[in-house]
């Protein structure tokens, strides 16, 4: 089995511990994980606000790098949602505005191959007990991409139930948006931040000490708004959660 670490552009230039943290979690578990240095972003920015052309050289570069491997596993579910649901409707309407089928065969054979990391252990590995340690009390952020495009409620919180720690804490309106929504932080400001502070006013609540998110997006607004709000409690990406032992503390 071929397996491909999409990392994302996000991790590549801000959290490189989570893409690590994957390898490290996935050798663990007998996966020989790949890195195809081609990749970049996957367009989720210029398609979201709007640069649709634009974002085709980017798919295009994505079939790409990850053509020839049976998983392209990301730490990222906005950025599987990006690469599932939107491109193939790139494809498509390139084809409807007569410019070929090119990109969307190209997209066709890379498109369902590609799974956030979570879905990976579940659905293909089969696994849910990693063998974790976390010695923090953690309360999970389940993203709106994961819920909402990739439709995916229960797999995160599967390989989480096992990990030996003082435990999860559950809170209430923990579905809702976090308020982050890529350039609509941007274009939206005021009303971003006012979620990003129910949200982190929620999470301070429950008492735990760190907030998990299975995207660091979501994550890098949540901790700025604790953050501001002086508290103590960190944003922490899933995957280092689940790549923590206790011979090798992530």
């Amino acid at each position: 089995m071929r397996v491909a670490l999409f990392i994302t552009c996000v991790n590549d230039a801000l959290y490189p511990r989570t893409g690590r943290a994957v390898v490290a979690l996935l050798e663990r578990l007998g996966v020989r994980v790949e890195f195809p240095e081609e990749q970049s972003c996957c367009g989720q920015p210029q398609y979201n606000t709007g640069y649709r052309h634009e974002t085709e050289p980017l798919a295009r570069r994505f079939a790409r790098a990850f053509d020839g491997y049976d998983h392209v596993v990301t730490p990222s579910g906005s950025c599987a949602a990006m690469v599932r649901e939107n491109y193939p409707r790139l494809g498509a309407r390139a084809a409807a505005e007569g410019r070929g089928n090119g990109l969307a065969e190209a997209v066709a054979a890379v498109a369902p191959r590609t799974l956030e990391l979570t879905e990976f252990l579940v659905d293909v590995l089969g696994v849910t007990d990693v063998g974790a340690y976390y010695p923090h009390t953690v309360t999970y952020h389940p993203t709106f991409h994961r819920l909402r495009a990739l439709r995916l409620g229960d797999p995160p919180r599967r390989p989480l139930r096992p990990v030996r720690w003082p435990g999860p804490v559950e809170r209430p309106r923990a579905e809702e948006c976090c308020g982050f929504g890529g350039t609509f932080a941007v274009k939206n400001a005021a009303v971003s931040a006012a979620m990003g502070a129910d949200k982190a006013r929620s999470i301070t609540g429950t008492g735990a000490a760190a907030v998990c998110t299975v995207d660091n997006s979501c994550g890098t607004h949540i901790g700025g708004t604790l953050s501001r709000l002086g508290s103590a409690v960190r944003a922490v990406h899933l995957a280092e959660i689940l790549a923590s032992t206790e011979e090798r503390p992530w």
